[in-house]
């Protein structure tokens, strides 16, 4: 009789346990999504992995391949007058029009076209939402520049640290309630490549602690190593050296999903 007492008080006191963890997660379903990025991020990748495995009730993806977090000098806004669009194009073309929807392609233009389009009514506000991009990005600045001031008036938006304040900084504003990640880039199959991603990431480090917003460490922890990828062919779970395959994405998916889901309160 007592061992069967002991059982039941150690069988409660678990279930008591688990709904106390359990009570420690939101539920999802309830919870709108958001994300931007390039073209590990574009289309139904990890981030449709992250919105099926919480249950997300939307997702909304702004993500356009060949992204920077960086504007250029003629960076138009989204909307405006005679805007030419945004192009994901990146192999050689001397055409205007096409080379400035290319230089529209970047993280405060996706943050625009998705705030207009929250608020057309095409999508309900986010309450996560997720930034990962930063591989395309060759003008980088510095954290210590871009955090200047409390405003973003005088951000230089053309280095990628600036354009990651605005953007981070625009989503903060305009969702008060929104959880906001930023995922740094992957290790790619490049030495030397991994070697500019990881000053993007002491940059993003730097402003997320800033912003106070959630750094995932994709490059550190996603399971996608540079060991076991090629420079610029398949790998273990990179197609070409550089974007994952099915089952990177999966796999990032998986990862990013853990840690909003550690890390949402």
């Amino acid at each position: 009789m007592k061992k069967l007492l002991v059982s039941f008080i150690f069988l409660i006191g678990g279930l008591g346990a688990a709904l106390q963890a359990q009570s420690l997660f939101p539920d999802f379903s309830k919870l709108n999504f958001g994300c931007d990025g390039n073209s590990i991020t574009a289309g139904e990748q990890w981030s449709k992995t992250v919105a099926d495995l919480l249950g997300f009730a939307t997702h909304h993806n702004v993500a356009v391949g060949s992204a920077t977090w960086a504007c250029h000098p003629d960076t138009q806004d989204y909307g405006s007058e005679g805007f030419a669009g945004i192009s994901g194009g990146w192999q050689p073309t001397e055409d205007q029009h096409e080379l400035q929807m290319r230089h529209n392609n970047v993280a405060k233009v996706h943050i625009q076209k998705f705030i207009a389009e929250v608020e057309s009514g095409a999508y309900p506000a986010p309450d996560v939402f997720v930034f990962s991009m930063g591989t395309n990005d060759v003008n980088l600045g510095s954290a210590e520049e871009a955090l200047r001031g409390k405003t973003l008036d005088e951000v230089d938006v053309t280095t990628m640290a600036g354009g990651a304040r605005w953007a981070i900084q625009t989503i903060l504003e305009t969702y008060p309630k929104c959880r906001v990640f930023v995922c740094t880039p992957i290790q790619t199959g490049s030495v030397e490549h991994n070697g500019q991603n990881l000053q993007k990431i002491d940059i993003l480090r730097k402003l997320c602690q800033a912003l106070s917003v959630q750094l995932i460490d994709c490059y550190g922890e996603s399971g996608i190593c540079e060991k076991f990828e090629q420079p610029s062919s398949r790998g273990k779970y990179l197609r070409d050296g550089l974007h994952p395959d099915v089952e990177g994405q999966v796999l990032m998916g998986r990862y990013i999903a853990k840690e909003i889901r550690n890390n949402y309160f």
